[in-house]
């Protein structure tokens, strides 16, 4: 007798081939049996008229901390993901010297929109090496499967302490990186990341350490992974960073590498196509470059307590440095910090998040009673309605309701047309869900079940099969995952059974659950019927589904 039997679904094996109804068999934390006579369960599973396919891999997150407290990476495994890449961007938190623990839970909390009380408080620090954080985590156990990064950020620091984030290495620094880079290799990092994006803005208003790095510092912690055989490269590229100079990085380290992210900017509309046109160009040198895309409109929600789509203008630096409380609010009324932002935006220098596009910036929800009337409205129209310049009345507004006003807004990747054609890009990695990170701002864990509903079902931009195997086998081959990212006997059971029909996302929650009770954004899957983690069911029709002491992910060492 088998221990679970799915009957009658319509299997999406995601090798890409056509769908086919058949029963499929678990015995275990593996899948025994597709299709033919299947036995009986000990758990039989109704399937007709749903489909079953692997579960989803999410390449870009950052649960690197939450996972501390929060085994099961909430909300990723209800929306359908057995597996998740974590240390994207080069922002880890391993390795991590006791000394430097406040400035990377600080750099952390700007860079990644992190709530630093939740940080405080919820980070078990039972770790200082890469090697140790690994261990760690198998010790406490893991919900979904989790594959780990060393970060260049994390470092860097770790290495140079505060010059970090102010000049290049020398020569004797950077052997020690090299050699931590190899140490980690070797205990099973997926690879390494790190970023070049002017968005990433550290404490302090600082850049974020990788982004000091020269071209003989990033060769040499590269060519590490390349001399380990395996491993990914991983690459936030900024606006100043081509793509002819990743793959130099790329092809003297013999590794493939994602570059993210490659979304669509309604300011620069041809840039993303330009970019992964050369990336195709350098696969065909045999240069192994793929664009990391998503799905997903980019959205925020955010105050001006917290205004991460604007810190990346230098003109804003200023107002970082402020801090909070009355000294950060009288630079946000000053006339000169005003006419600089002004000058910046539409100057439209760099890779910023915010372009000058007012009029999808919405007043999601007034800080007090009397402005009630403004919701659902953009700064743009209010703005033109009291003849002022828009920054001034989202800036004034913000500051009459105490920094309470949550503002709301799409920023790039919300032509249809234009994701359009980037999702239907058979090379183009799809993720970006960036679980754990910008939490008070977005959850987008749902990217895949969104693929699968929005441009499958609805747009009929890609097949099912075509979805499915872009949310699983492709990311799997390109890490090396062992036996995942398809069902066929001999594999791991990670699966997710859904309905074609209404599969999605809800809507956007509010909640306070976090460590010292921050606040995140949290969206409820639809459609969902059952979500399995090596065999384990950890969520059905309901949502997650309490399991006990059972962690069933396990912490992916070893790569093919």
């Amino acid at each position: 007798m088998h221990d679970i039997v799915i009957r009658e679904a319509t299997i999406v094996d995601g090798s890409g081939g056509r769908p086919f109804i058949a029963d499929l068999a678990i015995d275990g934390d593996r899948i025994s049996a597709v299709g033919g006579q299947i036995g009986p369960g000990r758990q039989e599973v109704a399937g007709k008229g749903l489909a079953l396919m692997p579960g989803i891999i999410d390449a870009h997150t950052h649960y690197d901390a939450q996972v501390t407290w929060d085994p099961f990476c909430d909300p990723s495994p209800a929306h359908g993901v057995t597996s998740v890449v974590v240390g994207n961007c080069g922002f880890t938190i391993a390795p991590t010297q006791p000394a430097h623990r406040e400035r990377m839970m600080r750099h952390l909390m700007r860079v990644e929109g992190m709530s630093i009380e939740a940080l405080e408080e919820g980070i078990r620090w039972d770790f200082q090496t890469y090697p140790e954080y690994l261990d760690m985590l198998e010790r406490q156990g893991v919900g979904p499967n989790l594959a780990v990064y060393i970060g260049h950020s994390a470092l860097r620091t770790y290495v140079m302490g505060d010059d970090a984030t102010s000049r290049v290495a020398t020569d004797e620094e950077i052997a020690v990186m090299r050699g931590i880079v190899a140490e980690a290799m070797v205990a099973g990092a997926a690879g390494f990341s790190t970023s070049t994006h002017e968005q990433h803005v550290g404490d302090g208003g600082v850049p974020m350490p990788s982004r000091l790095a020269d071209e003989r510092e990033m060769r040499a912690l590269m060519g590490a992974v390349g001399e380990s055989g395996k491993g990914m490269l991983m690459v936030v590229k900024g606006s100043a960073t081509s793509v002819p100079y990743l793959e130099g990085l790329a092809e003297a380290a013999d590794r493939p590498m994602l570059v993210s992210a490659m979304r669509h900017h309604p300011s620069k509309p041809d840039q993303v196509f330009d970019d992964l046109r050369q990336m195709r160009a350098a696969r065909e040198r045999g240069n192994r470059l793929y664009g990391q895309c998503s799905c997903m409109p980019m959205s925020m929600d955010f105050t001006l307590a917290d205004p991460y789509p604007f810190e990346a203008y230098d003109a804003w630096a200023p107002a970082i440095r402020a801090g909070s409380g009355d000294a950060y609010k009288a630079v946000l009324a000053s006339a000169d910090f005003r006419a600089a932002m002004k000058s910046d935006i539409e100057n439209g220098a760099g890779a910023r998040i915010f372009r000058g596009d007012w009029f999808k910036m919405m007043v999601a929800e007034a800080g007090t009673p009397e402005n009630r009337g403004l919701e659902e409205r953009s700064v743009g129209e209010l703005a033109a309605e009291r003849g002022v310049h828009p920054l001034d009345y989202f800036l004034d507004l913000g500051l009459s309701e105490d920094l309470r006003t949550n503002f709301t807004t799409e920023f790039s990747n919300y032509d249809v047309e234009a994701v359009g054609r980037i999702l239907a890009d058979p090379e183009n990695q799809i993720s970006l869900g960036d679980g754990g990170a910008h939490l008070s701002f977005l959850c987008e864990a749902g990217f895949g079940l969104h693929l699968l509903g929005r441009w499958v079902r609805d747009l009929g931009v890609l097949s099912l099969e075509e979805a499915v195997r872009r949310l699983t086998s492709q990311p799997a081959n390109l890490f090396g995952f062992v036996d995942r990212g398809e069902l066929k006997p001999g594999a791991a059971a990670d699966i997710l059974l859904f309905d074609p029909a209404t599969v999605g996302i809800g809507a956007k929650r509010r909640l306070f659950d976090l460590p010292a009770g921050a606040s995140r954004l949290r969206t409820d899957p639809v459609g969902v019927h059952g979500v399995w983690v090596n065999g384990v069911q950890v969520a059905n029709a309901d949502g997650p589904i309490e399991v006990g002491s059972a962690r069933p992910g396990k912490v992916l060492r070893e790569f093919a």
